[in-house]
């Protein structure tokens, strides 16, 4: 059986047991899979999968399972940004304002210079044709990917990158300091706007930053991240 939080991989681990073991052997059966998605919830019922044959191996998938209750404030911001909680429970927003906290703290926008320098420094990708998305067209996919929609949304990512890198490279305030940190995260959210190409006038535009920064990081667009040992920061408004 296989237990552990919500959204952190059971689904995707067992679906990959089960392809190793389908490999080293070959059954004439339909191969069943188990339901994966980027948001928590996907898996409702605990769902058994035969990974072997001689002997018969089952491992079960199971909802995920938090405690009742999270007193610590840094852990439960944690288990949202990793997707862990739905995010209506701590609210976007404030999710958001957290994983800025924590790039800030760490530096992590001063890397992206050094790890993509060229793009970094307005090697940009123009669009032909303008092009609606939605937060669903950075899920995985069965059918391939245009090469136009896989350039607008590297374009669309270097921008973001862009727009943090200068953002805290020319911040004169302390990171450190609760409130030179939050004044920075405020001025951020101003340029993530702009770089997610959001309408000045929306009138939930924070809310749509939010989502759409977020997805770009539980997508892995922003790259590999590891929130254990994080700085303790606080993201009260």
């Amino acid at each position: 059986m296989v237990v552990g939080v919500p959204n952190v991989g059971k689904s995707a681990l067992i679906n990959s047991i089960h392809q190793i073991a389908s490999s080293h052997f070959p059954v004439q059966e339909k191969i069943k899979r188990a339901t994966v998605g980027p948001l928590p919830g996907v898996t409702q019922d605990i769902a058994g999968f035969k990974i072997a044959h001689h002997p018969s191996i089952y491992v079960l998938d199971t909802p995920g399972v938090l405690v009742p209750s999270i007193p610590d404030i840094e852990t439960g911001l944690k288990l949202a940004l990793a997707g862990s909680v739905k995010d209506s429970v701590v609210g976007e927003e404030r999710i958001a304002q957290y994983l800025l906290a924590v790039l800030n703290t760490r530096g992590t926008p001063l890397h992206w210079k050094h790890s993509n320098n060229r793009r970094m420094e307005g090697i940009r990708y123009e669009p032909e044709e303008k092009h609606d998305y939605s937060l669903k067209d950075l899920r995985p996919k069965k059918k391939p990917p245009n090469v136009s929609d896989v350039l607008y949304i590297e374009d669309m990512v270097t921008e973001v990158q862009r727009a943090l890198y200068f953002s805290l490279s020319e911040f004169e305030g302390n990171v450190e300091n609760e409130n030179d940190l939050e004044c920075l995260i405020e001025q951020q959210f101003e340029v993530l706007q702009k770089a997610l190409k959001i309408p000045h006038k929306a009138s939930e535009a924070r809310i749509m930053v939010s989502k759409k920064f977020l997805t770009l990081f539980r997508t892995g667009k922003l790259g590999p991240f590891i929130l254990d040992d994080v700085p303790e920061v606080n993201t009260a408004s």
